[in-house]
């Protein structure tokens, strides 16, 4: 009996430290597999948070495109002209030369030199020889672009011109005589034969004295020209002789 309760000492000892070991192990491991539960809890949350986060941005991305259709319906309206909508499909890589490409062209009456608009002012014009369903429009802001234009404020007339390394307008032949004044509204003089008269341009931005007889004057365009999707192209028929015709 006293050898029994020696060895039953003994081996209970040995058998709570293994009880022990089992138990730190068995601990670790349900760490270790409530950590893993977590991490792939963690996983699946990100995962829902960024697929939430991307359709946030497709709905605001419909939500915008949806305001720019509205405001270009409200244009095409108030546009004396007759007109077709187009969509920018793609843009000019080039630094010193800006043009896009829109998905109209000889087939809906889009041919050279026809304007093109936007809601927030004047675009440009098409270059080029279009092709049937596809047409290049020169901005407004290339360097080699120009528009007769106006002050709206004063009616003095002069020549825009495009700038395209500081994305701005230039507006010359304006005499040192004349009253301009910063955030003066620069509109469209129809004097070119191509731009409808009356177009907003953009906005006096620079004003002063230029070295010789004429003013030094920087125009901040309307249009955004890096967030253009939609745009309106004036035809050569008047909307009147249009809708005699049934167009549209």
């Amino acid at each position: 009996r006293v050898f029994e309760a020696v060895t039953f000492g003994l081996f209970s000892e040995v058998q709570r430290a293994v009880a022990r070991a089992v138990g730190g192990v068995t601990g670790v491991w349900n760490g270790y597999v409530g950590l893993r539960s977590v991490q792939a809890e963690n996983d699946a949350l990100r995962e829902n948070v960024a697929a939430l986060r991307f359709r946030l941005q497709q709905e605001h991305a419909l939500a915008q495109r949806m305001r720019g259709l509205e405001e270009l319906l409200e244009l095409r309206r108030d546009v004396g002209f007759s007109t077709v909508s187009a969509r920018v499909i793609a843009g000019d890589a080039t630094p010193y030369f800006r043009t896009v490409t829109i998905d109209r062209g000889t087939g809906d009456g889009v041919y050279r030199d026809s304007a093109v608009v936007s809601p927030d002012g004047v675009v440009g014009r098409v270059v080029g020889n279009p092709g049937p369903r596809a047409a290049k429009v020169q901005l407004l802001v290339d360097r080699s672009a120009a528009a007769g234009a106006i002050i709206e404020r004063t009616l003095v007339a002069g020549v825009v011109v495009g700038n395209a390394d500081q994305g701005v307008l230039r507006m010359e032949y304006v005499s040192n005589l004349e009253a301009v004044q910063l955030g003066d509204i620069v509109v469209t003089s129809g004097i070119d034969g191509i731009y409808p008269k009356g177009f907003v341009i953009g906005e006096v931005e620079v004003v002063h004295r230029g070295p010789r007889f004429y003013k030094t004057i920087h125009v901040r365009p309307k249009v955004v020209f890096s967030d253009l999707e939609d745009v309106l192209v004036i035809v050569r028929e008047p909307a009147s002789s249009t809708a005699t015709a049934g167009g549209a």
